[in-house]
């Protein structure tokens, strides 16, 4: 039985969640793929723990544990891992502290897979060279939308169909947000409950202002389209400015609204938005509920494919250990 040693960086809720689901889908591994799977490291941003037997289950060690320093990129150098897995924070900016470990891990021939969007938004060409050069998997379902399937989707089950338009309802705090305001609830309040529910930032921005839609339809181009556009490429609105006669207006007139990531390619290039847009009841987007997320895509041979999922940290988990098993699949 081969084994596999996976580490975790980015140890909060999210990480803590994948080490979780990660222990208890141990003996499948084993019966399924012939994998004796250990999680043998995590660590956050100041303190870290090895264990080259394995951590503990069910649930992995307590922050209590981790000893300090044992973080950085030399990480998974030290811990001996076979695959990364990164939950930290989103740093579209630099790739943060995510971009080198995915680096460090990709250069030292392990599989990597990403759910922090920061990284990939900063360099994802160089990321999938360096993968394609040390024949590693870089692998990242967690970071376009989690459970909801985009890129997999584009290029496995519409293999061989021209892609013409992806839409997607790709942030779950915007379309909760605007659920609650359909049904009375103010703008403040209903982005105080998204906080209290574990779906909004103590710093709402990132979602309200259009940048994680927009994070995730450059993903989608870029991976799925070799699109090869930038973040700031991305037309962008977010849904900050609605006011109470804007929801008074749409409950009139009968139409949802959604905030919208979209993909168009054409002859001169891939076109990229995210916009507000409002839909008739009868429309699948208008059906979607508010903790829910979906994508739309229109091919040339197979018509209109639509795709629903519920969000939550455990689906978000599961993203990243499909990547998982996909790469056990093909060792």
């Amino acid at each position: 039985m081969q084994r596999w040693n996976v580490a975790i960086t980015g140890f909060g809720a999210i990480g803590r969640t994948v080490a979780g689901l990660l222990l208890q889908r141990q003996a499948r591994y084993a019966q399924c793929h012939g994998a004796d799977v250990r999680l043998t490291a995590v660590c956050g941003s100041r303190a870290g723990l090895y264990a080259p037997d394995g951590l503990p289950g069910p649930h992995g060690p307590e922050r209590e544990a981790m000893r300090a320093g044992l973080t950085g990129e030399e990480f998974i150098e030290r811990t001996n891992a076979h695959v990364l897995i990164d939950a930290g924070p989103t740093d579209y900016e630099t790739g943060g502290a995510a971009y080198g470990y995915l680096r460090s891990a990709l250069s030292r021939g392990v599989h990597a897979i990403a759910i922090s969007k920061g990284a990939l938004i900063f360099d994802l060409a160089g990321l999938r060279a360096l993968a394609a050069a040390n024949g590693v998997a870089l692998k990242f379902s967690g970071a376009t939308a989690a459970a909801l399937p985009t890129v997999d989707l584009i290029e496995h089950n519409l293999a061989g169909c021209r892609v013409l338009k992806v839409e997607g309802i790709f942030t779950a705090t915007t379309n909760y947000v605007l659920s609650q305001m359909m049904d009375g609830v103010a703008l403040p309040d209903a982005v105080a409950q998204a906080q209290q529910l574990g779906m909004a930032e103590p710093d709402p921005r990132f979602d309200m202002d259009g940048w994680d839609t927009a994070c995730k339809v450059t993903l989608i181009a870029n991976a799925a389209l070799n699109a090869n556009i930038a973040l700031n490429d991305v037309e962008r609105q977010g849904i900050n400015q609605i006011t109470p006669r804007d929801i008074d207006g749409w409950k009139a007139a009968g139409v949802v609204p959604k905030l919208i990531g979209e993909i168009v390619p054409g002859e001169h290039g891939v076109r990229a938005t995210v916009t507000l847009r409002t839909y008739p009841r009868e429309h699948p987007f208008a059906l979607v509920g508010a903790k829910m997320k979906a994508i739309s895509i229109q091919t040339d041979a197979m018509g209109d494919v639509v795709a629903i999922c519920r969000t939550s940290p455990l689906a978000t988990a599961a993203a990243a250990l499909k990547d998982f098993e996909h790469i056990l699949m093909k060792r």
